[in-house]
Order: structure tokens, then sequence, then C-alpha cells
């Protein structure tokens, strides 16, 4: 079996080596901690004043975002400048190449993250919406909490919090409840056939209107949209704040104010409602009225038809009684 000599000297000599590469490199090394330490507060202090100046135009949240975003890239500068100062053979070519790669390789493994980071950069500049606004979006309602890069936060109306990605919310229709000031609602009330119509919507005008937190201009209107089976329909439409809790307890109130308004009048409100007739089917005299024994009016002679089961009874009754006469004939 053949051994393997150690050159104990030619080791030493390679940790000498090494030893003298680090000890002429310390003052690179130091150079290079002091660049990556002034470009990091560098890059806190240019985040700082992004967020200061998004502030005061009440962007605080791209504020957020962008000086995050500015401080990690000033950051990097200053890691790439670090590395060429203690190893001055890597190019800022070579840095850039690398880059290149990497960023490539890390586009296909964080996809879905910077697409999310891209929609939310997008809608943090364009403002569909802001903190603060009431949205709809995948089937959620709420108040906007705080829009990220990744995400935007929402609470909804029963008090919980729902994180919707900004990629879902760029891409999908948003209903922003409280773009505009004012919005509309509306309800269907149906009176009675025999009541006027003019009447009718008078009241529910004067019932809306005075009810707290309608809005005077736009004011409330009424339209007559369709005679149906049991009554005739009129649309009520009224116009509130627009913030959820204005809409919700103005809408009760003016459907309370109605009702009172339209019942003091003796106007009717109806309801559907059904008649339903019960009869034997199983009898031979089925469909025949004058016959019919069960489910049709009473006639006016009163002579009415019995029904089925009363004229069996009978007719057992009577059998039973012509048996025992002939009973007692016989014996007789």
């Amino acid at each position: 079996m053949d051994q393997i000599d150690a050159d104990v000297g030619n080791m030493f000599e390679k940790i000498d080596t090494w030893l003298d590469g680090f000890f002429r490199l310390l003052p690179n090394i130091a150079l290079a901690l002091v660049v990556l330490i002034l470009f990091y507060f560098l890059g806190i202090l240019i985040s700082r004043i992004v967020r200061s100046r998004a502030e005061k135009r009440d962007r605080n949240s791209l504020g957020e975002v962008a000086g995050s975003l500015l401080r990690w890239a000033v950051t990097l500068l200053g890691f790439a400048l670090a590395i060429t100062i203690i190893a001055p053979s890597i190019t800022p070519g070579d840095l850039l190449g690398g880059l290149g790669v990497s960023s490539v390789a890390i586009g296909f493994a964080f996809k879905d993250i910077l697409q999310n980071m891209l929609a939310g950069i997008l809608i943090l500049l364009r403002q569909p919406f802001q903190v603060g606004d009431e949205i709809v979006s995948g089937g959620h309602t709420g108040r906007v909490e705080k829009i990220e890069t990744r995400a935007t936060f929402i609470k909804t109306y029963d008090g919980r919090r729902v994180v919707i990605p900004n990629a879902d919310i760029y891409t999908d229709s948003v209903v922003v409840i409280t773009a505009f000031d004012k919005v509309r609602s509306q309800y269907d009330i149906g009176v009675g056939c025999n009541d006027s119509w003019e009447d009718a919507k008078r009241l529910m005008i004067e019932g809306a209107s005075e009810s707290e937190g309608v809005l005077n201009n736009p004011a409330p209107e009424v339209t007559p949209i369709a005679i149906a089976d049991s009554s005739n329909n009129i649309r009520l439409r009224w116009w509130t704040e627009s913030d959820r809790s204005s809409v919700i307890h103005t809408y009760g109130r003016v459907l309370e104010n109605v009702y009172k308004k339209l019942d003091g009048a003796g106007i009717d409100m109806p309801y559907p409602t059904q008649v339903v007739l019960l009869h034997d089917q199983t009898e031979e005299h089925d469909g025949d009225r004058s016959k019919q024994r069960e489910g049709w009016p009473a006639n006016a002679e009163g002579d009415n038809p019995k029904p089925a089961r009363t004229v069996q009874a009978e007719q057992e009754d009577a059998h039973r009684k012509q048996s025992s006469d002939h009973t007692s004939g016989n014996a007789a």
C-alpha cells in the first residue's frame, strides 16, 4: 500500500502566502467597509427624504415603497463598489454581467413576487384608489388599510382583514365605492292596484326627503316600473354620502319613514297571495261541477253535493238496512 507523504513545509508556505495576501488587502478591506457603511447610511437618508416629500403630497404609501426600494438600491450599489475595491481584478462590467444572469434566474424563481411588486408600484403611481377608500375586489368589500409592494390590505365591514395580491387587483376589475362623494340607493315598493299612483309617489318622496342622511341635491325621485300580479310597483331613488355607514343607516331610515307615510294614508302595500282548491280526484264525477263533491263553492239553492265519504257512508247504511229488512221478511 502506497504511503502519502505530507509536505509540512509546503503547507506552512501556503498559509504564509495567504496571510501575506490578507495583510496586503487589509487597507482595501477597511476602505470597502467604509464605503459600504457610507452607502448604507446614504440609502437611509435618501429614503427619509423621499418619504418626507411624499407625506407632504399626502402619498404616504408611495413614499414608503419608493424609499425602501431606493435604500436597497443604494446599498447594493455600495456593496458592488466594495467588491471592486477588495478585488480590483473584478470590473464593474463583470458585476453587471453577473447581475444580468442572476436577475434572469431570480426572475424565474420569484416571478409571482416580482409581478406583485410591479403591480403594487403601478397602483401607487396611478392611484386608482387610496388608503381609506372603500373598494370591492375579488368578492371582498371593505376599507383599504395599507398598500404594500406585495399586497393590499382591506378591512371588511364585519371586522376581518383580507390580504389581496396586487397582481389580482391590477388585472381584475375593482369597484371603488368612495371614488365620488355621492352614491345612489333605490328600493321598489308595491302599492295597491286601486290606490292613487300620484298620492303614493308624493308620500314616498316626502318620506325619503324627511329621512336623515338623504341629500337634497339630487333630490329623491320615483318612477313607476311595473304593473305586477298583485301590485303596482314604484321605484324610489335617493342619494347619500358614499361611505358605507351613511348608505346603510340612511337606507333603513328611508324604508321606515316611507312605510309609515303610506300606511298612515291608507295606501295598501299588498303581497302575493294564492288560492288553492282541493277536491277528490278519485271518484267518477271528478271535473263535473254539478256532481263534484269537494272543493267547489256552495250552490245558492242550497242543494249542494255531499262529500264522497259522506255519500259512501250513507250508501253503506242503506245497504245494511236493506239486508236487515230482507232477513226479517224471510224470518216471518
